[in-house]
Parts: C-alpha cells; sequence; structure tokens
C-alpha cells in the first residue's frame, strides 16, 4: 500500500471531526472586563439621517445611544441577495450577531447550550437543566447591525464565534427606499418578534479572538489531505499482470 492512501484515510477522518466542530464554543476563555456589564443605553441627541449603502439610500431613526460587550455565541452574515433582504431592499442589515454577557457568558455550563441564528432571530435549546437554569435569557440578545462604512461591514465580517465584541451606535429604526421599515427593541427583557436590537454602528471592535482548536485542526488536516492527493496521484502507476 502506498504511504499516501493512510494518510488521506486518517486526514479525511480528522477534517470530518473539525470541521464539524468548528464552530463550538471555545473550552477555555478569557473574558474581558467589559463582558460583565449589562448593555448600556441612554437618551440620544441625534436626529434621523440617510445612510447610503451599495448606491442606495436608508432613512435612520435613532431611538438610543448604545454600547454592548457581549461574546459571540451565534451570527449570520447577509449579503443582501438572500429572498427576505432583496424583496425589501435591505442591503444595510449587514449581519445578525447573538451575544450573551454577565454571568450567562460566564457560566461554565455554556457550551452545554446550542445556538443557531434563523434568517432575523436567534435561537437556543438544551437538554441539560443544569445549564438552563443557569441561564438567563435578559443576558442575550440578537443584535441586527446597520452600518454603511465598508471597514466597519468588514470588521463584522470577521467575527467568529467565540469572540468578544464592542460595539458602539444608537438602537435604531432603519427604512427601506421601498418604504420597508425594521424597528428595534429598546429592553433586554421582551422575547418574540420584534425582541431584537437594530444597532446602527458606529465603532466596531473584536477585543477578543475566541481560541477554538478546532478550526486550526481543519486547516491543518486539510493541508496533510492535499498532501496526501499529491502523493497518490503523482506516484507511478503499476500494471498489474496475472
Amino acid at each position: 500500500m502506498h504511504w499516501s492512501r493512510p494518510v488521506l484515510i486518517v486526514s479525511a477522518a480528522a477534517f470530518a471531526v473539525a470541521f464539524s466542530n468548528r464552530n463550538d464554543l471555545p473550552g477555555s476563555i478569557t473574558f474581558d472586563a467589559g463582558i460583565d456589564r449589562e448593555p448600556l443605553q441612554r437618551a440620544t441627541e441625534r436626529y434621523p439621517f440617510q445612510a447610503n449603502w451599495d448606491g442606495i439610500d436608508y432613512q435612520v431613526e435613532p431611538e438610543y445611544d448604545y454600547e454592548l460587550t457581549g461574546l459571540v455565541v451565534s451570527f449570520r452574515q447577509h449579503d443582501g441577495e438572500s429572498r427576505m433582504h432583496r424583496l425589501s431592499e435591505d442591503h444595510l442589515n449587514v449581519a445578525d450577531l447573538c451575544v450573551v454577557w454577565g454571568d450567562t457568558a460566564r457560566s461554565p455550563l455554556l457550551s452545554s447550550i446550542k445556538f443557531w441564528n434563523g434568517i432575523f432571530t436567534c435561537n437556543f435549546s438544551t437538554r441539560d437543566r443544569a445549564a438552563w437554569n443557569a441561564f438567563d435569557q435578559t443576558e442575550v440578545s440578537n443584535n441586527h447591525i446597520i452600518a454603511d462604512d465598508a471597514q466597519i461591514r468588514d470588521r463584522v465580517d470577521d467575527v467568529r464565534i467565540g469572540d468578544q465584541i464592542r460595539v458602539r451606535g444608537t438602537l435604531a429604526a432603519y427604512i427601506s427606499p421601498n418604504g420597508s421599515k425594521r424597528g428595534t427593541s429598546t429592553t433586554r427583557t421582551d422575547t418574540g418578534d420584534g425582541a431584537c436590537e437594530t444597532i446602527y454602528v458606529d465603532e466596531f471592535e473584536i477585543v477578543a479572538r475566541g481560541r477554538n482548536v478546532w478550526r486550526p485542526a481543519m486547516w491543518a488536516s486539510l493541508a496533510v489531505m492535499g498532501f496526501g492527493l499529491f502523493g497518490f496521484f503523482s506516484a507511478p502507476h503499476r500494471r498489474h499482470t496475472n
């Protein structure tokens, strides 16, 4: 047996395992001090204004100045061309980021809760009763991130699960050219439709990267698999005769 075959088998198995776990929360997290703070919401002096992205003007209606530091547990990037966004001409919404903070972020049982984003929602569930009892639903929020600054949008696009982020801007409603309007929650205690925060972002920072070992393991196994494929196809062909 040529050496490349066992290399391919092992690296393919390793890649499959690493790929399936690539979005797990890191096992050990060094928290930024801001993770313990409640989101800061205060009255704003900003008036409605226009934000332009991709050649389209949106009317933004600020409601409160807002600052949030949170641990990203789920996200959904928007390309603006999905059916719902395309129909509503909503290209300003770059992503939805689901984050936790406070005791919920620091809970050692947080990894027992499964988080996932729908088109406009953050969902969570668990079969672990202790994890559920330790989970404070007033310390989780799904954030519709809207921005017309290319650098901010690039930073948002670079977010991964396990990252800690700091966002400064305004809670705001915004209106697309066709009249479609998205509002915002202004409290952390609501649930269901309308409970998401819509944030027009002035500043966005990844304050600490999540160190998920599965992601580098995925790329490493993929590289080994490529090496194995090279060896397999470059090996001399042997003709078998009876």
